[in-house]
């Protein structure tokens, strides 16, 4: 009995020309950005963690130096406070603003949105000395206060300063994604909860709550990542004593011209940074498996 021979395979169909040609083109847009990325952001990070390294000598006597300096210490656990605090302060504010922004009208959502953005058209350096007027010990403020019977209160070279300061300027970045998540919701599950005989608060921890997370995350995130590095704000409204790790950086590489302690200062607020963004997104990956679908 004989066995016939099984057809050869087809071979793989190779992409047409045009299509090939097209990615190709495509791909070549992103080259300018990546040479751009490539030469501002990574050659100086680059730099920086080679310095930390190898200024003035090849080691880990930089890390050392920090580590065993509890000024130093001091003022990384500060940033980080800071930073936290800050970060509460904004997704107080932002909440229920982005929630606002979701039941009023296209008139109020112009309003409430151009009021969001106003901030971004406008220098840093401008808003921030505009808070140094305000907080300043004989400013608006502390006369409100006084008008009230609550002042005067120091607020100008307090760690308090900073953070409203700070808080102002970020604020933005807590809203839109706030916004971006919350309008995505679907409102048929709040009146399906109230239906079932929830009241509001339960819908709220039970409903809302959980589907906006993502964006209160997404906010969170940049509001605590950009706080890390903040230096005018903080060196305008702040003293010495409440100094963040951008201006120690600042006094060691432009004052002492110690590149290598600047350097290890940096590496070690981006390891720290780096680590909290990987415990955050496996946070963000068990919220996105157990939450309800917010859309219709």
């Amino acid at each position: 009995m004989s066995v016939s021979a099984s057809p050869p395979l087809p071979a793989a169909a190779a992409p047409p020309p045009g299509r090939t040609r097209r990615g190709l083109r495509n791909g070549s847009l992103f080259l300018p950005a990546a040479v751009l990325l490539a030469a501002f952001f990574l050659a100086p990070l680059a730099v920086m963690v080679v310095r930390a390294f190898t200024d003035p000598q090849t080691g880990l006597q930089n890390f050392s130096w920090f580590f065993g300096d509890a000024v130093q210490v001091d003022v990384l656990i500060r940033t980080f406070r800071t930073a936290l605090i800050v970060t509460v302060v904004c997704a107080l504010l932002a909440y229920p603003y982005a929630y606002l922004m979701t039941v009023v009208g296209p008139l109020g959502l112009a309003v409430l949105t151009l009021l969001v953005l106003v901030p971004f058209w406008t220098s840093l350096m401008v808003r921030t000395f505009a808070w140094v007027i305000l907080l300043q010990d004989t400013g608006v403020v502390n006369d409100v206060l006084g008008f009230f019977g609550l002042g005067p209160v120091q607020l100008i070279r307090t760690t308090t300063g900073v953070v409203i300061g700070m808080s102002q300027i970020l604020l933005p970045f807590m809203v839109m994604p706030l916004y971006a998540v919350m309008r995505g919701i679907d409102r048929r599950l709040l009146q399906a909860s109230s239906g079932l005989g929830a009241k509001p608060l339960t819908t709220f921890v039970k409903v809302w709550l959980p589907l906006s997370l993502p964006g209160l995350a997404a906010g969170a995130l940049m509001v605590f990542i950009s706080s890390l590095g903040f230096y005018v704000t903080p060196a305008l409204l702040g003293s010495p004593d409440t100094a963040l790790v951008s201006q120690q950086i600042f006094t060691q590489v432009n004052g002492l011209l110690e590149w290598g302690r600047g350097g290890a200062m940096g590496v070690i607020v981006l390891v720290m940074t780096l680590v909290l963004l990987a415990v955050s997104a496996g946070a963000l990956r068990l919220l996105g498996g157990q939450r309800p679908e917010g859309r219709a």
